[in-house]
């Protein structure tokens, strides 16, 4: 006699999202690439009143990118990988939905601040992200801590976040007091301080090993000591930005130009590679080219000049390299851990290269003379690249895996 077979309970969609820390904090932040960049671009179509009482709309902007949008991805993506570079247990759901909730209020109140003024959102907004950071920070310190620090890329990663803790404090800092010098600080560690030294240590580790998989004859290169020669450099830059001696940002940023031109001559492929790949390195390139901008301003500085480039040596980082390279890993990790081909496709490459022109407009802009118009372009532009992105992302993240697996 035949046994009727079952059919599976149904699954709910906060039960799909909380199955892997990846899904639920690229959710997170695949929501905040459209709603934060919504915002900024009624904002630089009607920028006369501030966004919250006193609250620089630039600073509030550099916030929202700095500490919300982009490290709700780095969150997903670390706590992922920590565990499998430290051959430690895969988190729970109680490691990383509380950072997921808590960034994901964080941002909404934000925003919600940006668009109505609310003082109170915005100093409840930015606690929220705070305690979101800090849970992560637990999950992920307590893992290089049980490694004995042994793990350099771990404990590179930890550093850069840690500073993005300092960097909220000073933040919350900034709201409570009104004092420019405590945000000022917030937004200039970010760059250098938190994103740079991630995206460069996710890179260091990922970028050969990613090739040596499908490159024939490919030699891995990751000497330790490129992270240990780059750290004083970032802190450098952030030290110098800090005490307003940008005219002498070259002595700092011109050995980063060169480590950045060595490593993407060591890793970039001789061979054939699929698209997958090419756009790491395509993306990645994005760094000499802002750390030209940065030693070109600082130069002509030191020679008497003006502030002629303006923010596009950060566009270019901002923009150039964390955006495309956003869509690159963000990609490659959904499509593998969807149970998917590790195929680009056609969405990912609209993003990119929609990136590649939004980041060219955004700096070429900075030297017009009038600007704003290219802003607003380069605002819109980055909506056009990414809604189709973002939607199909989102929901990839709203459906198991196609491969029936966990995860």
């Amino acid at each position: 006699m035949a046994t009727p077979t079952s059919t599976p309970p149904p699954v709910s969609l906060p039960a799909i999202l909380a199955a892997a820390p990846h899904r639920l904090l690229f959710f997170i932040g695949a929501l905040n690439v459209l709603a934060a960049m919504i915002w900024w671009t009624f904002w630089l179509f009607d920028p006369m009143p501030m966004p919250v009482n006193w609250v620089l709309g630039g600073w509030l902007h550099g916030f929202i990118i700095q500490y919300q949008m982009l490290p709700s991805f780095m969150f997903g993506f670390l706590i992922t990988v920590f565990p499998r570079w430290m051959g430690q247990p895969e988190p729970t759901r109680w490691h990383y939905v509380p950072v997921g909730l808590g960034l994901l209020l964080g941002q909404a109140l934000c925003l919600y601040a940006a668009f109505s003024g609310s003082l109170l959102a915005l100093h409840l907004g930015v606690i929220s992200t705070l305690m979101g950071w800090g849970q992560g920070l637990m999950v992920l310190g307590l893992g290089v801590w049980r490694n004995r620090f042994k793990t350099w890329h771990a404990v590179s990663c930890l550093a850069a976040l840690l500073l993005g803790f300092v960097a909220l404090a000073l933040f919350i800092a900034y709201l409570h007091t009104l004092d420019l010098r405590f945000g000022n600080a917030a937004i200039k560690l970010g760059a250098f301080g938190v994103l740079l030294p991630i995206y460069a240590t996710v890179a260091h580790r990922m970028f050969p090993f990613f090739a040596g998989n499908v490159v024939a004859g490919y030699r891995a290169w990751r000497p330790m000591w490129l992270l240990a020669a780059q750290w004083p450099l970032w802190l450098g830059h952030v030290l110098l930005e800090l005490t307003h001696l940008t005219a002498w940002l070259w002595l700092v940023d011109l050995p980063l130009l060169l480590l950045a031109l060595l490593c993407l001559w060591r890793w970039w492929p001789r061979g054939r590679m699929p698209a997958l790949l090419r756009v790491l390195f395509v993306g990645y390139a994005w760094l000499p080219v802002a750390m030209v901008l940065y030693v070109v301003q600082s130069l002509w500085l030191l020679l008497g000049g003006e502030l002629v480039l303006g923010r596009a040596p950060l566009h270019a980082l901002g923009i150039g390299l964390f955006g495309s390279l956003l869509v690159a890993m963000v990609t490659r990790v959904t499509q593998g851990h969807s149970g998917r081909p590790l195929v680009l496709g056609g969405v990912a490459l609209f993003a990119f290269l929609g990136i590649q022109v939004v980041a060219v407009v955004r700096i070429v802009s900075e030297l017009l003379v009038s600007p704003y118009p290219g802003f607003q372009l380069a605002a819109l532009g980055w909506l056009l690249a990414f809604t189709p992105w973002v939607l199909r992302s989102a929901w990839i993240y709203l459906r198991p895996r196609a491969d029936g697996a966990r995860g």
